[in-house]
């Protein structure tokens, strides 16, 4: 009884402090709450430490950590190591800072759209929806049961494999390409 008691105190605890949302996805091994702000919780992932040091490198910290909504389709790690062979070496140099704030850009919508107002706007635009976002890109969303993508510019297809991960300031979608601007 003692047992059961100081668990329930436990659990009393962590869901007044806010500090559990079973809602929310594990992302890369970790909780994501959404008491916490996009740059918050990402830092906590060990699948987006590649998406992490381009944010920085891009100088978007402050930004991803202000009043939003965003949307964020977040690359993992597997997704930026699928680029060509140097590619993220060469994009995190100080001298293609604009370049890399254009790609993680292109990543973000100003918007708070969960899976379900995506699938609502394809459905709305009879089977493709124009996703335009903060870098000036425009994707391509549609899905498939419930399986989102998104088509880049360049005719990469980006697959949903995480979605509505909600943040204080909006909410993250785990995709598993990195999508690119025509350059």
């Amino acid at each position: 009884m003692l047992i059961k008691t100081i668990r329930l105190v436990a659990l009393a605890s962590v869901l007044i402090s806010g500090a559990a949302y079973a809602e929310n996805p594990m992302v890369g091994g970790a909780p994501m709450y959404e008491n916490k702000n996009i740059i918050e919780n990402a830092v906590n992932s060990k699948d987006h430490t590649t998406l992490v040091a381009a944010v920085k490198a891009a100088g978007l910290v402050e930004t991803l950590q202000g009043k939003g909504p965003f949307t964020v389709f977040a690359p993992t790690n597997e997704a930026f190591d699928a680029l060509p062979k140097g590619t993220v070496d060469t994009l995190l140099k100080p001298e293609n800072k604009d370049k890399l704030a254009k790609i993680l850009t292109c990543h973000v919508v100003a918007a708070n759209a969960d899976s379900k107002a995506i699938m609502k706007m394809v459905d709305d635009d009879k089977g493709a929806h124009p996703v335009k976002t903060v870098g000036g890109c425009v994707w391509t969303a549609k899905y498939k049961g419930d399986k989102l993508t998104l088509t880049d510019e360049n005719g990469t297809v980006a697959n949903v494999t995480i979605a509505n991960v909600k943040q204080s300031n909006g909410v993250i979608h785990v995709i598993d390409k990195v999508l690119l601007p025509k350059m």
